[in-house]
Parts: structure tokens; sequence; C-alpha cells
């Protein structure tokens, strides 16, 4: 037994060995890359193909997932070596949107909190960071508003989305529930697992604050409160996870999105995001609609918003299946803005792996 377990573990040694001259090969090509091609490091079209390549070559055992952050972390440490650029996300540190950076970008890219959603598009726009991750929408509770409202006023595209399944956690510095008389969260989270707290802390008051490690500093820092967070969050904080995955929809994700100044090219399996709005006439919104049926265009997503410049009006948030530039999306775009009365659009970028 002992020899074939030495055998065994000779093996995975030299494997190592192995992975490691691979690993530094790939690095040295990824070098050479960054000095012939112009423009931005990250080029999440690229990225992206990689990752759908990897997962459609994968056999296992190691599942899709755990591949997929392997290979994330190689790309990031690569791209360390070229550009040490960094991105904006709702902090401070032990936030769902930082667990979306991570995924996103790994864990080599320099990180920057941000007070406020509002925060993370200024840091964008003033070209103090290269890119932001922002959440825009909830599978349980809908659209983060204020992201939204962010996207129509701001110069910067869209050049990412990030798919993040949302496990909250009920944490304190209290042994027991039991002596819980106030929930610290964000908005959304609280809206998450209302019907959890209405049946486990019925008396126990709820506040919403900026962002869920915020909560978790507050609960850190106080007798009788508990946050919701994430499990990163009561590790940082010091806190005691007293309950965990309650929020009220085990298929719970939120979207974010990836917000920088710079266009993607097509990477094979894109989305489009638009923002439009038409006069407040009967079948106008099925006209405004109609080029896309009759270019064969799916629409992935339709949010309506009220406008803030006349009542009764509204903008429409729409995600589209294929990049501006395809042949079939183009023309649909072109016929779009004859028909709107406005039309912005977020820019075309990689669907997200699911």
């Amino acid at each position: 037994m002992s020899d074939a377990l030495n055998k065994i573990r000779s093996r995975i040694d030299a494997l190592d060995d192995r992975l490691a001259k691979l690993l530094s090969a790939r690095a040295r090509l990824a070098q050479r890359v960054g000095k012939l091609k112009q423009g931005a490091i990250y080029r999440p079209e690229r990225e992206a193909q990689i990752l759908r390549r990897i997962a459609r070559s994968n056999r296992g055992p190691l599942p899709g997932r755990a591949l997929a952050r392997i290979f994330t972390e190689v790309m990031s440490a690569c791209r360390a070596l070229e550009d040490a650029m960094s991105v904006a996300y709702l902090g401070p540190p032990g936030t769902f949107s930082q667990e979306a950076l991570l995924k996103q970008f790994g864990g080599a890219v320099p990180a920057v909190p941000c007070s406020s959603i509002d925060e993370v598009f200024r840091q964008v726009e003033t070209g103090a960071v290269g890119y932001g991750v922002v959440p825009v929408e909830n599978s349980t509770e809908g659209a983060v508003g204020r992201t939204l409202d962010l996207l129509l006023l701001t110069p910067a595209k869209v050049c990412g989305e990030v798919m993040l399944p949302v496990r909250q956690c009920l944490m304190g510095k209290e042994e027991k529930q039991a002596a819980i008389r106030k929930v610290y969260s964000h908005t959304q989270s609280l809206a998450q697992c209302q019907q959890w707290l209405s049946r486990n802390l019925p008396h126990a008051d709820r506040i919403a604050v900026v962002s869920n490690a915020e909560a978790a500093q507050l609960a850190s820092r106080q007798r009788g409160a508990a946050a919701i967070a994430s499990r990163t969050a009561a590790a940082l904080y010091g806190l005691k996870v007293l309950a965990r995955n309650i929020e009220d929809e085990p298929g719970n994700t939120t979207r974010f999105l990836v917000i920088a100044e710079n266009d993607v090219v097509p990477s094979g399996r894109d989305k489009t995001s638009l923002i439009l709005s038409t006069r407040n006439v009967p079948g106008a919104m099925h006209a405004l609609l109609a080029p896309l049926a009759a270019n064969g265009v799916s629409m992935t997503r339709l949010e309506s918003r009220p406008a803030r410049t006349e009542r009764w009006e509204y903008l429409f948030y729409v995600d589209l299946e294929g990049h501006q530039q395809d042949a079939h999306v183009a023309k649909a775009l072109a016929e779009l803005k004859r028909k709107a009365s406005f039309l912005k659009n977020l820019g075309s970028y990689p669907a997200a792996m699911t």
C-alpha cells in the first residue's frame, strides 16, 4: 500500500513540475502578445473564448466551474505581468460585488472598493480605474434601479456580464438567533430573505444599509445585532455564521455588468444592451420592437423605468442576443434607430457562462 501510494505521489509531483513549466511558458507567450497588441490589456472576448473552449474540452473529474476558476486565475496572473489595471466595485471588502469581480477578473487584479454604485461609475468615467463592476438585476427582486439610472447617463460602455449565485448568511456576535434584535443588510438582500426573516426573526428590526459588507461591519460592533451577507464577510469581520443559505429562492442569482470606456469585438456568443423610448401612442411599443422579430434577433430582457423628463413616459432597457457587428443585429439596430424617439446603445459583450 505504501509503495503504491508513493508511486502515485511521485507521478503527481512530476505533473506539478510540468504544470509549473507550462504555466511559465504560457506567461511568456502572454507577455509577447502584450507587446504586439495595441489597446486594452483586458480582452473580455478573448478570455470568454478561452473559458468556453476549456469547458467544451473538459472530460472531468474536475467540474467545469472549478476549471473556469483555475483558468481565470491563470489569465489574471498573466494579465498582471502586462499591466496592473484596476477594477472598482461596491465595497467595502466582503460584498457580493467583490465576489463578482473575482469571478470575472481573478485575484491578481488591483480591486478598488467604492462607497456607492455612483462612485464606481465615477471612477470609470474619470479614468481612475480601467473597469467597474456593478449589480444590475437579481433573479428574485428584479432590477437595481440606481444602476439603470446611471447607465442612462454614463459615457461608459458595458463590456461584460457576470452571473453570481447568491448565498445569504445570517451572522453576528451572538451565539443564538434569539438574541438578535436588529438585522442590517442591503435593501436587495433584505428583500431576498424576507420570508426567512418573517419566520425566524419576526420581531427584529430590519435596517437597510449601502452594502452587505457595511452591514457586517456594523454587526461586528454591536450586541444584539446581526447582518445578512456572504460567508466571506463573516470571515473578514470576525462574525459567527448563525444560519446559512437563508435566501427565499434556492436559485437566487445576481447579474452584474462590467463597465469600461472601450467597446468589445465579437466573441461568438454575445449580448447587446440598449435603452429605448417611443411616443406614448397605441401600438408604439409593438412597432418599436418589430425590427427585432423581422431580423431574427432574440430579446432576452425587457425592463421599463419611468423617464425623468415627462410624466407617464417610460424608458425601456433591452438585452438582445448577438453582437452589434453581426449583420442581422446591425440591420435591426439601424431600423430601431429610425423608429425610436430615443436610443442609446450601451455596448455588446460576451454572454456570461452559466
